[in-house]
C-alpha cells in the first residue's frame, strides 16, 4: 500500500473529518500509446479537503493523454476523450473505498486499485 498524496501530517480523525466536511479521495486516468497498444493506467490517490480544488492535480494526466493517448489504434481513439472527459469532470471518487480501507486498517494508505490494459 502506497501513502495518498495530500495526507501528509494528517492523522486518521483528521481525514474522516475532512471527509464529513466535504472532502474526498479520487483517482485520475492517463491513456498513452503506441501504435497498437493502448495503456489506461490510474494515478495515485489523491485527497481533495473540503472546498479544495483538484483542477490542477489532474491537469499532468489530462495532458499526457492529449498529446499521447490518440496514437494507438483502435482504442486511443476510444479511451482518450474517455479519460480527459473523466478527468475533467473531477476524477474517479474512491472515497468510499478508501475509508473503508482505513476502517480495516486504521492508516492513511491507498487500497490496491486495478489498472486497465488493452492491446
Amino acid at each position: 500500500m502506497t501513502k495518498i498524496i495530500g495526507t501528509e501530517d494528517m492523522t486518521v480523525a483528521d481525514v474522516e473529518w475532512g471527509v464529513r466536511d466535504g472532502g474526498k479521495f479520487v483517482i485520475y486516468q492517463y491513456c498513452f500509446s503506441i501504435l497498437i497498444m493502448t495503456f489506461r493506467r490510474s494515478s495515485s490517490i489523491y485527497y481533495i479537503p473540503p472546498r479544495g480544488n483538484g483542477f490542477l492535480k489532474h491537469l499532468p494526466f489530462t495532458l499526457i493523454s492529449l498529446i499521447v493517448g490518440w496514437w494507438g489504434i483502435p482504442w486511443g481513439f476510444i479511451y482518450t476523450p474517455w479519460v480527459i472527459i473523466s478527468n475533467l469532470s473531477g476524477g474517479k471518487d474512491v472515497t468510499k473505498e478508501v475509508m473503508q480501507a482505513m476502517a480495516l486498517g486504521d492508516t492513511i494508505e491507498a487500497p490496491q486499485v486495478p489498472v486497465a490494459v488493452t492491446r
